[in-house]
């Protein structure tokens, strides 16, 4: 049984690193063929396709046909494929689901011949989330550093019309000398509109690759000025000045609640420190938890608790403006 055992955990830790490899490998040549051609899907979803000739585009959501028209059945892989897009990987969505269920599946199995139910359960499920989870933090963390250079791809943009280029020109020269993920971004709109599609829908695509507020502004600002006219040099000279005007507040409102995130801190981390302290100083008072059988059961309750309390200690304690 135990050589049985072992074998198994063998077979599923092989096929997990070679799925992992897989997953996070290039996808070839056709990567830019894709992107470009997504612009014109998300184009057409919308209703707005002016080309005549309908393109061929790939709108494969994993490597696998199988998978592929499995999820194609639903409305999540759309916006799921979106999400690891703002994230600025070029991992396909499917390989990543496949992941999170090749961790789960190698956790169950190591787990349950260690720990009773529970625990192998809830094993498997934080293991399973953790590539969700290195998503979300690279997504965040690539949005935060648009926000950041933003003010300043607006500022030259400005200079390049006050100049005298026109205003493609200018998102050219935004996608040359900005940094990353600016230039990456505007060299994609760039192109969008190089291939032919019309300025509106090429700001729309920019719209939902970059969710935030500021580049909202943006759009929309750029589209009343084509419709009504006006200056568009003062336009995104106020809207820079109104953006750095945002990050001067949203800084101070961190000064004035940092006494609130330590408080959260503390008391996030106060039950797993009371839990290994009493397990240092009193092992006998503690061991009733782990040797009862109702313990185990209090202890993933509490863990449950924990979480959701600490996740909703967080959001309150960070503001946003």
């Amino acid at each position: 049984m135990a050589l049985l055992s072992a074998l198994l955990t063998f077979v599923v830790a092989m096929g997990i690193s070679l799925l992992i490899w897989f997953s996070f490998g290039a996808d070839g040549g056709q990567e830019l063929i894709r992107r470009r051609l997504d612009a014109v899907q998300r184009t057409e979803r919308r209703g707005n396709l002016g080309l005549g000739a309908q393109l061929v585009r790939d709108e494969m959501w994993s490597g696998l046909p199988a998978l592929n028209r499995l999820v194609l059945r639903w409305s999540w892989p759309t916006r799921f494929k979106d999400f690891v897009m703002q994230a600025g990987m070029k991992t396909r969505p499917g390989k990543i689901v496949l992941t999170c269920v090749g961790l789960a599946v190698l956790a169950f199995v190591i787990t349950k011949p260690l720990y009773s139910f529970p625990a192998p359960v809830f094993v498997a499920g934080i293991m399973g989330v953790l590539p969700l989870v290195y998503v979300a933090v690279k997504r965040r963390s690539r949005l935060k550093r648009f926000e950041e250079y933003f003010p300043e791809a607006l500022d030259l943009l400005n200079r390049a019309i006050r100049a005298g280029h026109a205003f493609t020109t200018g998102l050219g020269m935004i996608a040359t000398e900005a940094p990353e993920p600016i230039a990456g971004e505007f060299r994609t709109t760039f192109e969008e509109q190089n291939f032919g599609l019309p300025l509106r829908d090429v700001l729309q695509n920019l719209c939902d690759r970059v969710p935030l507020i500021d580049v909202r502004f943006f759009v929309t600002a750029l589209m009343i000025q084509k419709e009504t006219g006006g200056n568009l040099s003062e336009i995104l000279d106020n809207l820079a000045h109104v953006i750095r005007d945002r990050f001067r507040i949203y800084r101070e409102v961190r000064v004035k609640s940092a006494h609130g995130r330590l408080t959260a801190g503390i008391l996030m981390a106060m039950p797993l420190v009371m839990i290994f302290g009493l397990r240092l100083v009193n092992p006998h008072y503690m061991n009733v938890l782990f040797q009862d059988p109702i313990g185990p059961w209090l202890l993933w309750g509490a863990a449950g608790l924990q979480i959701a309390g600490s996740a909703l200690l967080w959001k309150i304690v960070h503001i946003e403006v």
